[in-house]
């Protein structure tokens, strides 16, 4: 009986100890979650771009792709390789975000590039040429996990840096709750948004009231403007967020720190020019300036990109070859 009370004590100890860890994971993944939020947003920003102009039944499918690219990217990926720097080569996570906010920079830049001089460079051109559904859709679910990447890594850097705990599985417990509900998060949200559409024609063509039905009508015909805007909201997010990595690791790295502190002067300035939400502000004079940096950098990056590491990696990779 000494034994069984014993081994009792022994769970009940274990289940306390289970029980706070619990609880230790759940408010560092809420911090986490909150400090993360600016980029969360612009990860739901940004990838409803990539299921416009497709049918219908396609765009539950290619989110769910994304969504399932996005999991990957986090889980299987960020979560292990952040861990093993963060604990072996620390000073290797800012050099590497601030490639990744590069490259969302060059992207948002190159989509602007096409907007506005469709012809102004035959390799950029030729990522918009007209392809069959199936190649289409493959290249957009390639390109939206390529740069929910970038996001993701921003966020669980982001989360991972609010955690206080040096105990490496409590950081791994938390960053996977907090990479898990955020992917469920941004994409359940851009299948509502996608979807709304169709929830419009069914309200007008089954709803019970003439309010309901013209409801119904008013959504179908403000989705696409919506989709429209929520565009060219994600462009803008690469270039303030591609803008923000790169300016803030190089005031973190002090390689160029003036960016940094400029713009951090001017968004102080306009809030204090502004009698109320002087908070939102600092925040849009920030994303603003953050995304002129981004746009400059992303202009300056398409011949690099295009004429010099674009050809020879093609050259690495064989596919050069397999064009001609």
């Amino acid at each position: 009986m000494s034994g069984l009370l014993a081994l009792l004590d022994d769970v009940a100890a274990i289940a306390k100890v289970a029980a706070a860890s619990l609880d230790d994971i759940a408010a560092a993944a809420s911090k986490a979650g909150i400090k993360a939020a600016g980029v969360v947003i612009d990860d739901a920003a940004v990838t409803p771009k990539y299921v416009h102009g497709f049918s219908s039944d396609r765009e539950l499918p290619i989110i769910w792709r994304i969504a399932k690219g996005s999991l990957r990217n986090k889980l299987v990926v960020l979560m292990p390789a952040l861990l093993l720097l963060d604990h072996f080569l620390p000073q290797a996570i800012t050099p590497l975000l601030m490639l990744g906010g590069a490259y969302l920079c060059f992207e948002g830049a190159e989509k602007l590039v096409h907007a506005f001089a469709p012809h102004a460079d035959e390799t950029v051109e030729a990522d918009f040429d007209p392809k069959d559904p199936a190649h289409l859709e493959e290249e957009k679910v390639a390109g939206a996990i390529k740069t929910d990447f970038i996001l993701s890594a921003e966020i669980m850097t982001i989360a991972l840096a609010t955690i206080e705990s040096p105990s490496f599985g409590l950081q791994a417990a938390t960053l996977a709750v907090v990479g898990t509900l955020i992917t469920v998060a941004v994409y359940g949200a851009v299948a509502l948004i996608v979807k709304m559409d169709d929830a419009g024609l069914h309200l007008a063509a089954t709803g019970r009231t003439s309010a309901g039905r013209a409801l119904g009508r008013g959504l179908v015909l403000a989705m696409p403007r919506l989709m429209a805007v929520l565009s060219t909201v994600g462009t803008a997010a690469m270039l303030w967020v591609g803008g923000n990595i790169v300016i803030h690791g190089l005031e973190v790295t002090h390689l160029w720190v003036w960016p940094y502190q400029t713009i951090h002067h001017l968004a102080e300035m306009v809030a204090g020019a502004v009698p109320v939400a002087q908070g939102f502000a600092v925040w849009l004079t920030t994303a603003a300036l953050d995304g002129v940096f981004g746009l400059i950098l992303g202009v300056i990056l398409i011949p690099v990109a295009t004429r010099m590491i674009g050809p020879l990696w093609a050259t690495v990779t064989g596919k050069g070859k397999a064009a001609h």
